[in-house]
């Protein structure tokens, strides 16, 4: 996991707390936000860690599969069940399982997990008798919750079972200074991947990321980079290598001597502050080069760095 900003530092810091507990964990955020990944991390920082990680995509299962699917099956229970069948919760015994869209989740079967998850055992389609199951939970949805609730498409009794801890993930374009750093990390991937010198960006390519805003998050930026480094014909990334949807703005924007565009939508106070994060992030964090780039003193600078929240 890459981040600088101080929310996904935040959210570093919860997962070395939480991490080390038995506790379930509801993770939410926008499709493309790294919600299994957050999920992975805490699993590997657990004490589970050289057990099972087993990931389950709710919406990618059938309902009429999906108890079979969750708590397995013995031959015969059904129609085509022509041997006995080990569900998900038993390959994940004594590790992690991860219901990814767990909202999603017929409410039907919601009943079933909320049941096995309270009683620490399941029991097989067909089977007579339940078994005991020792997982950690761990659950994501980019769904927003509250309406999920208020429709009756997600348990309430489900919900607090497994929101004793919550982590909610911004969007990428809520902390823009993590774009390099994420677009660096894939384009050195790629490079690696496609055997391409690609080793660096443009300077008016990197403005163009991070000037967008991600509809898709870190998932639609990594497609962005994978489709740059192919196409860059030199060991530089240049706007024209970049999607169309990134590199042709469709709002207004303010330009200044430091080449860095700016929304006309921002207030003085907002404007300030993302010019000094983005110089900061243009000199690395270096607060000498950035107070200087700025033309204000170092103290001046980490003041309204702290009055900003940077």
């Amino acid at each position: 996991m890459i981040g600088q900003s101080p929310a996904m530092q935040r959210i570093f810091r919860l997962i070395g707390k939480i991490a080390p507990t038995e506790s379930p964990v509801l993770i939410t955020g926008e499709s493309g936000t790294g919600k299994e990944m957050i999920a992975a991390s805490i699993h590997l920082q657990s004490r589970r860690a050289h057990l099972p990680f087993v990931a389950v995509t709710s919406s990618a299962i059938p309902e009429t599969l999906f108890e079979s699917e969750l708590f397995g099956h013995v031959r015969g229970s059904f129609t085509g069940a022509t041997s006995d069948r080990v569900g998900l919760m038993e390959h994940a015994d004594r590790g992690t399982i991860f219901f990814d869209e767990v909202a999603e989740m017929p409410l039907s079967v919601q009943v079933k997990l909320l049941r096995a998850l309270q009683s620490g055992e399941v029991r097989r389609v067909g089977a007579k008798e339940s078994m005991r199951v020792d997982v950690r939970v761990l659950a994501a949805t980019n769904r927003d919750v509250k309406k999920a609730l208020a429709d009756g498409s997600f348990r309430e009794d489900l919900y607090y079972r497994l929101n004793v801890f919550h982590i909610e993930i911004p969007p990428l374009r809520e902390r823009r200074e993590d774009i390099p750093l994420l677009a660096n990390y894939f384009r050195e991937k790629y490079a690696r991947v496609l055997e391409k010198p690609v080793v660096r960006f443009n300077e008016r390519a990197l403005m163009l990321l991070v000037r967008y805003d991600y509809p898709g998050n870190v998932r639609e930026l990594e497609n962005a980079i994978e489709r740059a480094v192919t196409l860059a014909e030199g060991p530089e990334i240049k706007p024209a290598d970049l999607p169309p949807v990134i590199r042709e703005p469709r709002q207004p924007l303010l330009h200044t001597g430091s080449g860095f565009p700016y929304s006309e939508n921002l207030t003085l106070a907002q404007l300030e502050a993302e010019h000094i994060r983005r110089v900061l992030t243009h000199n690395a964090g270096n607060t000498t080069k950035a107070a200087k780039s700025l033309g204000i003193s170092r103290s001046t600078l980490w003041r309204k760095i702290k009055e900003y929240g940077l």
